[in-house]
């Protein structure tokens, strides 16, 4: 997930990840000419690291952009943002192929959302058709302990990050 705070540590943090990452394009707050050119700069090292690069929001996406399919709430999303059992299923029915349920755990990007924690985040992915990415307070070790519950994968964004 990318987000404004990276800042310049925002490529580097992609072209350190693991060859093949998924990386969901946020940066929401930033007007549409600013966007597209950081989108560009994250698709070119995506590229160069074979990443799938997907763009959140329903008002971004323009076609020349070259992303692997939009995030989102929209019909068409190819992945998207579920915090309870009503969300995973309207995104089930407007045709996502990945979700990602969140916050598992208390999350600097979200501070004041109320977190999941193990046992309802297991309760919530236990019926669920499509593939699960477990966010929200994530890292390597955590991700570790939650392997029993089938997740497809886990994401973040601070435990990624590339700090100078």
């Amino acid at each position: 997930m990318t987000d404004e705070w990276l800042g310049d540590a925002l490529l580097p943090s992609i072209a350190a990840l693991p060859k093949g990452s998924g990386i969901v394009f946020r940066h929401y707050s930033l007007d549409a000419v600013e966007r597209q050119k950081l989108f560009l700069a994250v698709s070119k090292v995506a590229r160069q690291n074979r990443h799938i690069l997907v763009i959140g929001g329903a008002s971004f996406a323009a076609p020349a952009l070259r992303a692997a399919g939009k995030h989102g709430r929209v019909r068409g999303a190819i992945t998207a943002p579920v915090h309870s059992l009503r969300e995973a299923r309207a995104a089930e029915r407007a045709g996502a192929r990945l979700l990602f349920v969140s916050p598992i755990f208390a999350t600097r990007s979200h501070p004041h959302a109320a977190v999941l924690g193990r046992v309802r985040f297991g309760l919530l992915i236990h019926n669920l058709k499509l593939p699960v990415v477990a966010l929200g307070g994530m890292n390597a070790a955590r991700a570790r302990g939650l392997q029993s519950m089938k997740i497809y994968g886990w994401a973040g964004i601070s435990a990624l990050a590339v700090t100078f």
